[in-house]
This record gives structure tokens, C-alpha cells and sequence, in this order.
């Protein structure tokens, strides 16, 4: 199966019927929150596999796997990725007891508060890792900046920050 991102393919339309999380198996948090839904009583049943493994490399060949252990990546059954806040959001909705959180999260309101929940997970798992040591699998940040697409920047003195995109392509918006 050929893994694919949900934007702009149609996949809303696709039921999800199993859903494979891939979690980051050296990361403290990232294990403890694997035990944990694992204890769950699960709608939709979650494989936990873990992120750069062979197994992951055999099921997801067109998976970008070095993403996989910077950020939280589930996989439906049809192919759908999920990423960041969006695959927390999809965990918590195959949850028997975390669906009604999921559906309030999946909101633009909620949206910014599991956004807010991924991100300071993100700085409590760098903060973990002495800065410019390696990730065990091989993932290398080296603590400088790091910025994303979506505005979204993190500074090793100051933590996360956002600054929405320009629709001129020009600097970022300033408050």
C-alpha cells in the first residue's frame, strides 16, 4: 500500500476501518502514550508500530519515515495520512471514551488547542535530548531554528512561535 496525504485526494469520502499509529520508540512520552492506547477500549481498532522500523519501512514503502520520528503519524487502512494535531485528533476518535473530545478538537476553536498540545509535546521531547545529538534512528536537528510552511517556527531560547503566512508571498504578518 502506497501511503498518501488526505489533502486534496477525496479521502474524507474513504472509510477508515483500522488505523496504524506510528510513534516514536525511543521517545519516553512517545511510549507512554503507546501503553496507554493500548489500554484503551479502541472504535477502530489502532495498530501501534514503530516509526522507522523495518516492519514500518516493509508496510509503508512511500512513506517519508525520517518525518515519522519528528512528528506523530498515523496511517488509515485506505492509505490516509495523518500528521501532527489531525493524527491525535483521528487516534482520539477511534477511542471509545475520547470520541466526543475528538469531534470538539476537529473544530476550528479545538483545532488550535490540539495544535497547541502537539507543539508543546514536540519541545518537551527536544528538550529531552541534549542539543545537536542525533535522534537514535538517525534524525539529526542540531538545535537551530526550525521552521515550517504553515508558520509555525521553533527556537531553541524562546520555544515555539506562529506567524501566519503573507498572501503576498512577502514578510510575515507582525501583531
Amino acid at each position: 500500500m502506497t501511503a498518501v496525504t488526505t489533502e486534496g485526494r477525496g479521502a474524507t469520502g474513504a472509510p477508515v476501518r483500522g488505523l496504524t499509529v506510528l510513534y516514536d520508540a525511543q521517545c519516553a512520552l512517545c511510549t507512554h502514550l503507546r501503553h496507554w492506547l493500548a489500554r484503551q477500549s479502541q472504535l477502530v481498532p489502532l495498530e501501534l508500530l514503530p516509526a522507522g522500523s523495518a516492519g514500518a519501512h516493509a508496510r509503508f514503502p512511500g512513506l517519508d519515515h525520517a518525518r515519522t520520528l519528528e512528528e506523530i503519524t498515523v496511517v488509515g487502512d485506505s492509505g490516509q495520512v495523518y500528521r501532527g494535531s489531525r493524527a491525535w485528533i483521528v487516534v482520539l476518535w477511534a477511542l471509545r471514551e475520547h470520541r466526543p473530545l475528538a469531534h470538539r478538537l476537529a473544530t476550528p476553536a479545538g483545532a488550535k488547542l490540539a495544535r497547541g498540545a502537539v507543539l508543546a509535546a514536540a519541545k518537551w521531547r527536544e528538550a529531552q535530548r541534549p542539543a545537536g545529538q542525533a535522534h537514535p534512528q538517525g534524525v539529526r536537528w542540531g538545535g537551530q531554528a526550525y521552521r515550517r510552511a504553515d508558520g509555525w517556527s521553533y527556537h531553541p531560547g524562546t520555544g515555539w512561535t506562529y506567524e501566519p503566512p503573507s498572501c503576498s508571498g512577502g514578510a510575515p504578518a507582525t501583531r
